[in-house]
């Protein structure tokens, strides 16, 4: 599932507000010791609890219920104002007297719509008997989508002409000055324009929405499948409520305390965001996958491969774009500028999904020759899974806003723009082209003054013995395997399932992880930490062994933020 955004230079930075690291650590910042809140932690969200009125969704939706649950804006005041979220439900399919309960899920982001995740994707991404015992919730996160969303312009159109947006990341110290002064900019119009929105935004009350909506559906325990940022939502759950800890599947996971920076080295707050999540390790070390399987593929299934080394090829075309953008049309008469940058993004949001690895080396390989033909490249582009092909397909997407909204409250500011640059050079040398994009990606965090008083930012050790399962796949662009296991550690019940392959979480890409993960939601017994799975496919046609030939589904969770 991955929601695809319009515009140009804001697709692609909205895709791209997060994560990436300074040196490769082969593991979290070590946790602190065992907390001691988790006493007087509450047993559950003391608030009015909302009734919820389910109703038909609508035509062309006609097995999902939608209704919307008015929560505690503030939990300090639960009987004060309130705020709304909006809520779909699949019913499970079986027979009532076995159903379990609710699964509720959350596709990252953060800014992903959980509505859409669970129309588009549910019937697909869960097995039958997942669907029969288990009435499957999404819900848009406060401030996002349907949920009185946070903005930070007027309209969409003012949004898509911001200068900030209009490129990922800069390249020269020209460009790095006025970046940075356009995302000081965008940090202050977000801050003026929802103010309360962004005040009271953070994961942690999103983690108190989910309590209070666990309670309206009348289950004692919440069970959770969140993906890539929803391993944050369910790790700041977990933390806050550990006794109402059900079957949680965490799939694609990320650090938090890199992420809310409150660790050391290169989790620590002096390290900025971008740098601290490590994307720019994962994306440089998937993209190696993808030229090595491309290479190995040949010409005839990789068509960067007739044009010689696709890493070489690809490398030597960034540089290229660098200083001679292609120009390429869109369907509305205007053209989009495809500069270094913009293919930089389009290729690490192309690496979520291993089935379209194919269509990106197509892309690639029109951008490659000496004279790029627009048109050539523009339709190469228009079958990849990014957000130019997006852009190019027409497809819309919801505000900047809604990823700011708990990103900018929950994690700690390095709070020195002046080093951003001598940083992010440093990562990039490590991290070619993609440790440069991401490590850009948190700037406007930096000049954010608004404050959650109710984040949460740690101690994160967990304290519930629920089972937990936590998955995690190899070679993953955006959630880099070598965070899983130091996360599976933090749960006392943690137990790892890893997906030997490509793209950004496992959902949907291995029968094998989806046996697994279909035993522990229904029966509650995790397999054997540790066990390893292959994919149902490779890339470019390659058959892996064993593995079987296609995938079911292949729609990579949240937006291509997390």
């Amino acid at each position: 599932m991955t929601t695809l955004h319009r515009t140009t230079g804001l697709a692609l930075l909205s895709a791209t507000l997060l994560t990436s690291a300074l040196a490769a650590p082969a593991a979290l910042a070590a946790p602190p010791p065992a907390p001691t809140v988790a006493a007087t932690a509450p047993a559950q969200v003391e608030a009015p609890v909302p009734a919820l009125d389910w109703q038909p969704c609508g035509a062309g939706l006609e097995p999902f219920l939608c209704a919307s649950a008015r929560v505690p804006r503030d939990y300090d005041r639960p009987h004060g104002a309130t705020t709304t979220i909006a809520l779909t439900l699949l019913p499970a399919s079986g027979d009532p007297a076995q159903r379990i309960g609710t699964l509720f899920t959350n596709p990252g982001g953060p800014g992903g719509s959980g509505v859409q995740f669970v129309q588009q994707a549910a019937p697909y991404a869960y097995h039958p008997d997942v669907l029969a015992r288990f009435d499957v919730l999404g819900f848009d996160p406060r401030a996002v989508a349907a949920s009185d969303p946070a903005t930070c312009f007027r309209t969409q159109a003012e949004e898509a002409a911001s200068p900030l947006l209009l490129q990922p990341y800069p390249i020269t110290g020209r460009d790095e000055a006025r970046f940075t002064l356009e995302g000081v900019a965008l940090a202050a119009r977000c801050q003026v324009t929802s103010p309360l929105r962004f005040a009271t935004g953070s994961t942690a009350n999103v983690a108190r929405d989910m309590d209070l909506l666990r309670q309206a559906v009348g289950d004692e325990q919440l069970h959770y499948a969140g993906y890539s940022y929803g391993t944050y939502l369910g790790a700041t759950y977990a933390r806050l409520f550990p006794e109402r800890v059900g079957r949680f599947l965490l799939d694609g996971t990320v650090d938090p305390v890199a992420w809310s920076g409150t660790g050391t080295g290169d989790a620590a707050p002096s390290v900025p965001l971008g740098i601290r999540i490590r994307q720019g390790f994962g994306s440089h070390e998937t993209f190696g996958e993808f030229t090595r399987l491309c290479a190995e593929a040949g010409p005839e299934a990789c068509p960067l491969a007739a044009l010689g080394d696709p890493a070489t090829v690809a490398y030597e075309t960034f540089d290229r774009l660098a200083t001679d953008p292609v120009e390429v049309p869109l369907p509305d008469g205007t053209t989009i500028l495809v500069t270094q940058q913009i293919a930089v993004a389009a290729t690490y949001q192309s690496l979520y999904s291993p089935a379209g690895w194919a269509d990106l080396a197509g892309l690639l390989a029109a951008l490659a020759v000496p004279e790029p033909d627009p048109a050539t490249v523009a339709s190469a582009a228009t079958g990849t899974r990014s957000l130019l092909g997006a852009r190019l397909r027409g497809e819309d997407y919801p505000s900047i806003g809604g990823a700011l909204a708990s990103l900018c409250v929950d994690t700690a500011s390095n709070g020195r723009v002046d080093r951003y640059p001598r940083l992010v050079d440093a990562h990039a040398e490590a991290a070619p082209y993609f440790g440069r994009f991401r490590g850009w990606v948190g700037l406007p965090c930096e000049a954010w003054k608004i404050e959650d008083g109710d984040a949460f930012t740690g101690p994160w050790q967990q304290t519930t013995t629920s089972p937990v399962l936590v998955v995690g796949t190899r070679f993953d662009p955006a959630t880099p395997y070598r965070q899983t296991e130091p996360y599976r550690d933090l749960f006392p019940g943690g137990h790892l399932l890893t997906l030997d392959g490509w793209g950004h979480t496992a959902l949907g890409k291995s029968v094998c992880v989806d046996e697994h993960i279909t035993t522990y939601l229904v029966t509650g017994e995790p397999p054997a930490d540790g066990t390893v799975c292959a994919p149902d496919s490779a890339p470019f046609g390659a058959t892996p062994g064993a593995r079987s030939a296609t995938p079911r589904i292949d729609v990579p969770p949240g937006l291509p933020l997390w």
